[in-house]
């Protein structure tokens, strides 16, 4: 797998150049007009979304979280608050994400933030040989192993996504 490419920089990138993971950089043109940032990425690139993962930031029992969720499916509340032992979850306030991550919304990525929050990447993402999060900005994704985001966030792994839609679940 290839290195960052040097029109990329971003938190995220020098997180992984920091850390010497190899990763692929797949910058494409960003529509602002688009529904969904994370099915734009899967739909521009030609990528199955079963395998782009969007990042949300939760609120979970009063402290924020990250949930990596696949972008072809939802992020399941109340399966995100049990993963971190606790009773419930909501989706955190959009300005609160921002401040707390340094990242714009459609562009918070998992890596590279401002404030490391708990992480609970969905289980799926074992599967795969690579997957695809954002890279910090709208309009780039960055493809790495699974186990390598695992690792650098210090996540652990849950059922926390569900369906086949882009959204969010409450159970």
């Amino acid at each position: 797998m290839a290195r960052k490419q040097a029109s990329v920089g971003t938190p995220a990138t020098a997180a992984l150049a920091a850390a010497g993971v190899p990763f692929v950089a797949h910058p494409y043109s960003h529509d602002p007009a688009a529904a969904g940032y994370g099915m734009e990425a899967a739909q521009v690139l030609g990528i199955d979304p079963a395998r782009v993962f969007k990042t949300l930031m939760v609120d979970v029992d009063g402290r924020l979280a990250v949930g990596v969720v696949p972008v072809s499916g939802n992020l399941d509340l109340k399966a995100m608050a049990a993963a971190l032992g606790c009773k419930k979850a909501a989706m955190a306030d959009p300005a609160t994400a921002e401040r707390r991550t340094g990242y714009v919304l459609g562009g918070i990525s998992p890596l590279g933030q401002r404030q490391s929050s708990p992480t609970v990447v969905d289980e799926s993402a074992l599967a795969l040989d690579t997957m695809l999060v954002s890279g910090g900005r709208r309009g780039l994704d960055l493809e790495l192993r699974p186990e390598e985001l695992i690792r650098l966030t210090g996540a652990r792994t849950a059922r926390i996504g569900t369906g086949r839609t882009d959204g969010v679940s409450t159970g």
